[in-house]
């Protein structure tokens, strides 16, 4: 049996880059004369902008900062031992650059291993231990204060998570384990299913003193010290950490089973972390810890050389780094300045826009409209919605005034527009109107100012045609609702320039989007995939399957929603008006579905009826539709939607649409929130083998998004 330090050794020769984290040990006397205290700080050594993370090399330091302080313990020297980190950042778990290098399962059980053999000898030293959460943790910094017999909590800390699942592991350092034994099933399963599964929702230093985790909670600036007079009060007997009995009967049961639920309405089986998680927790309930930390490595091992676990780090990276630097972008310093937007138009889809704008650049927006009616309906909704921000304490009186008095509505574009550097327009999906609308901006605006269209599926070449200098038009494409999904497709048309593109980057940037650059071509990147994915599930209603298992076939996806209740949500005949675009670009990919025309011309808002709260056929609908005789499986049906799909792929790889596949999965993760543990689609085509089966080869080469060769 090889010693933890030998397994460390090896792990850390597979991970040579690794940002290393000492573990400093210092002494002191604690107050009150209740003795001397060892006190290990974590710390990479970089400000607090590179979190401190658990590598090989950083346990092994750990190691050797425990090997110290045993031995004085062990020989009455110190009365206690403390863990904290460096300013603001305690410690953000496994290193996982490390954890795409890993090729084999035996290395896989090692990293697994190696954090526990290191965690539990915290709990086995002869003296109390303590962990003090001064700053950020995740993941195995979460983890390593669970073994300390004691925890104090910073009320500033600002996030405090076990994220595994959601990235597609489990909490692997005794998280599954401890957790649940420390605070009860059901909250642990609030934080390690039921929050990673919500988007990484992170807790506050609050909420983990609520929920039992910490013992106890000072302010922020003066964390350190009143947790050190706190432990002195414990190791002196003072102070008696009292905890709640943990109900290790139905109650524990019932946790998981709401656990499952939780995990079956997110991913739908489709992806295995959540429920390795919940088998860990159900077993725990026995409080046997080895047996427990047992079970954690085996599903470590197995998940790290999953394909879940390689696509959710693959969706990490797109949209940490890939989105924050977007391919093809030009040159920043070519961007020009905005001091003032305007918006043409003001329906719904235009007062987002303009509250955007508002919010994020805080710089005069001025909207018009064809009817004094139509423009102080929008500007009534942006005051609206600043009201709602100030009511929720989101902003102060003096900021809620200062934004509504930038936003102004006026009928007149020469009035409105003279002086505005960046005019958007928002109006009815029509090729003649738009070039309609450019013209009259043209006439009237800087000859500096872009003009961009939010069209989610026209050419922006030929709605710049017509102008003098199409070359200052971009396309600057947001998805619904436009406060929360971070999409934004900039479309370079034939003639736009450099500049101009630069500035749209620039101002995307100032709005907090993720951009993606994408080539004018009929319906860009989301709507084109949704729409050819949609309408062969169209296609097959048509044809004779049930409209239950058209939906059905492609739950393993785990989509958000399903493709008749997205239809909804989107409206019927925005979905009929771009398979006609689209129909008319590509004739022989994509169709018009006479059932859907007649859906949107009976008027009807979507296929379902909830009177009894779930989604049901609305029996108008049924009686609308006009099928065939030719009825397929869920997995047919599955087949042709998916071929369908890596066939569109591939065809606008080839076009160049956008810069690479992994543009694609970008774009369906945050403008479609297309699944984050299935590493957008392009990851799951090569896994399920329909990427080779269509087009002859896999999206990704090896290694990404997978398990390297």
């Amino acid at each position: 049996m090889s010693t933890t330090a030998e397994l460390l050794k090896g792990a850390a020769e597979l991970f040579p880059d690794e940002v290393v984290t000492q573990a400093h040990v210092r002494h002191f006397e604690l107050p009150f004369q209740a003795g001397r205290f060892a006190l290990i700080t974590l710390d990479n050594g970089l400000d607090h902008t590179k979190p401190t993370t658990f590598g090989p090399a950083s346990l092994a330091n750990l190691n050797t900062a425990i090997d110290q302080v045993e031995r004085e313990a062990a020989a009455g020297e110190i009365v206690g031992v403390g863990i904290t980190g460096k300013p603001f950042i305690f410690a953000v778990g496994a290193d996982l650059k490390g954890v795409e290098l890993l090729k084999k399962h035996e290395d896989a059980l090692a990293i697994g291993k190696g954090g526990h053999e290191v965690f539990k000898r915290l709990s086995k030293l002869a003296v109390p231990t303590f962990a003090y959460y001064n700053g950020a943790a995740m993941g195995g910094g979460v983890e390593v204060g669970l073994h300390c017999t004691y925890r104090t909590v910073s009320k500033a800390l600002p996030a405090f998570s076990l994220p595994e699942v959601f990235l597609g592991l489990v909490p692997g350092w005794g998280g599954c384990t401890l957790l649940p034994n420390l605070i009860g099933a059901d909250k642990a399963v609030s934080v390690i299913i039921e929050n990673s599964l919500n988007q990484n929702k992170q807790l506050k230093g609050v909420q983990v003193h609520e929920l039992g985790i910490a013992d106890a909670i000072f302010e922020g600036a003066d964390f350190l010290e009143q947790s050190l007079l706190w432990t002195a009060s414990v190791l002196k007997g003072e102070t008696v950490v009292d905890r709640p009995v943990i109900d290790r009967g139905e109650a524990w049961d019932q946790a998981v089973a709401r656990g499952r639920f939780i995990a079956d309405s997110k991913v739908h089986g489709a992806a295995p972390a959540a429920y390795r998680a919940l088998d860990i927790i159900a077993a725990a309930k026995n409080g046997d810890l080895q047996q427990g930390y047992d079970a954690e490595d085996q599903a470590l091992a197995d998940l790290i050389m999953g394909g879940e676990l390689r696509a959710g780090i693959y969706s990490f990276n797109l949209v940490q780094k890939r989105g924050k630097r977007p391919a093809g972008a030009p040159d920043k310093s070519l961007a020009r300045p905005v001091t003032k937007v305007g918006v043409v138009g003001a329906g719904l889809m235009a007062s987002q826009l303009a509250l955007l704008f508002l919010r994020r650049l805080e710089v005069p927006v001025v909207l018009t409209d064809i009817d004094q009616e139509r423009v102080d309906k929008g500007v009534g909704y942006v005051h609206a919605e600043i009201d709602k921000l100030l009511g929720k304490g989101r902003i102060n009186q003096d900021k809620a005034n200062r934004l509504k008095a930038l936003v102004s509505g006026v009928l007149d574009k020469a009035e409105g527009f003279s002086d505005a550097d960046f005019v958007i327009e928002a109006v009815f999906e029509e090729m003649s109107v738009k070039q309609q609308v450019f013209a009259e901006v043209e006439a009237v605006a800087p000859a500096h100012a872009i003009l961009a269209t939010n069209t989610s599926s026209l050419s922006v070449s030929e709605m710049a045609s017509k102008l003098k200098h199409p070359e200052r038009v971009v396309g600057f494409h947001f998805f619904n609702p436009v406060a929360i999904l971070p999409l934004l497709e900039i479309v370079r048309g034939e003639k736009t320039d450099d500049a101009s593109l630069a500035t749209a980057f620039g101002v995307a940037k100032k709005l907090k989007k993720t951009a993606v650059l994408v080539k004018d071509a009929p319906a860009f990147v989301v709507n084109r995939i949704l729409t050819r994915f949609m309408g062969e599930i169209q296609n097959v209603i048509d044809e004779g399957t049930p409209v239950a298992v058209a939906e059905k076939a492609v739950e393993p996806l785990g989509l958000p929603m399903s493709p008749l209740v997205l239809l909804e949500l989107v409206g019927p005949a925005i979905g009929l008006h771009v398979s006609e675009t689209l129909n008319k670009a590509f004739p022989d990919r994509f169709t018009v579905s006479p059932n859907l025309k007649a859906v949107v011309e009976a008027g009807k808002r979507g296929f379902y009826v909830y009177d009894s709260g779930k989604p049901e056929l609305d029996p108008e609908v049924a009686a609308l539709l006009k099928q065939g005789d030719t009825v397929l499986t869920e997995e047919q049906v599955r087949d042709r939607v998916l071929d369908a799909v890596a066939q569109e792929i591939g065809l606008m790889l080839d076009e160049g649409v956008v810069a690479e596949a992994q543009d694609i999965d970008l774009c369906l993760i945050t403008g479609a929130g297309w699944p984050f543990h299935l590493g957008g689609i392009t990851p799951y085509l090569d896994r399920e083998g329909v990427a080779e089966r269509v087009n002859g080869k896999k999206f990704l080469a090896p290694g990404v998004a997978s398990v390297p060769a």
